[in-house]
């Protein structure tokens, strides 16, 4: 749901890149080149930000009993 702080293989942080990762794949940045140009060279890093998924609006709608 949220982006972690730590890369969960290796340990490098990489929470403070996700709003910079973002933002340039709004500007039309293909993912390989703004990974590329945030540093993330690990493909463990990488795998992070490409496989995560944001639900925190949709799970945001439910209310709990």
């Amino acid at each position: 749901m949220i982006i972690p702080i730590r890369c969960q293989s290796c340990g490098k942080p990489v929470g403070h890149l996700y709003e910079k990762y973002t933002k340039d794949l709004e500007k039309g940045t293909k993912p390989k080149e703004a990974l590329d140009k945030l540093g993330l060279e690990r493909y463990c890093c990488r795998a992070l930000f490409l496989g995560h998924v944001e639900l925190l609006d949709t799970v945001a709608q439910f209310k709990r009993s």
